[in-house]
């Protein structure tokens, strides 16, 4: 069978191609029949456990949110996409935990991190992905970056290369300089106050970083 428009890029688009995720999320109905008819249906984009208490979604269903594919959690926060409060409760309180770390004051609200994250991976009233300028240095494991013409994550001391295959190659992490950051900053503070990311194992055996 050939591959459904429900995987989702670093970047946030949404494809057809083969590479197997490990989570699923929502953005809301984006689908008619099995077609992506629009980019996103509000400021709410999750990551979700692709099981949950034995719950079953057939896919493409009318007028029913657009079940979404990432490889792994690096790609969906880069995305854009946060933890659910529901299915990765857990998560989603580590989440918002090292978000007060990072931003200071209480745990934010589901609202509140919705909003900011929304500003900040497109444009206001378009659909246009933002890319931000960050230092390099500063730049913790699990960040995806756009590097010469490709999109890497950062891992160790290297940047492993993400294709639509999986993740490929590395090359050295620059240390100088500033990078065009893919995941919202946001997140990028997250992981930097110490939430744990899941990242595919393929990428840590290439950053020499398995076992």
């Amino acid at each position: 069978m050939a591959p459904q428009q429900n995987r989702v890029t670093p970047l946030g688009d949404i494809e057809a191609f083969a590479l197997r995720g490990a989570w699923t999320g929502n953005r809301g109905v984006l689908h008619s029949g099995h077609e992506i008819v629009r980019f996103h249906a509000g400021n709410l984009w999750i990551t979700c456990a692709l099981a949950f208490r034995g719950r079953w979604r057939e896919l493409w269903l009318p007028n029913r949110w657009t079940p979404l594919f990432f490889h792994d959690e690096a790609v969906s926060m880069a995305a854009g996409h946060r933890p659910c409060g529901e299915c990765r409760h857990a998560s989603y309180q580590d989440y918002k935990r090292a978000w007060a770390r990072t931003h200071g004051g209480q745990p934010p609200s589901a609202g509140e991190m919705n909003r900011q994250l929304h500003g900040e991976r497109i444009f206001r009233g378009t659909h246009r992905r933002r890319l931000h300028r960050l230092l390099w240095r500063d730049l913790p494991d699990g960040t995806f970056v756009f590097d010469d013409g490709e999109l890497a994550l950062v891992l160790g001391e290297c940047l492993v290369v993400w294709t639509r295959e999986g993740y490929s190659a590395t090359r050295a992490l620059p240390r100088t300089g500033t990078a065009a950051v893919i995941t919202p900053p946001s997140s990028v503070d997250v992981l930097r106050a110490g939430y744990s990311v899941q990242i595919d194992e393929s990428a840590r055996e290439l950053a020499g970083l398995s076992g």
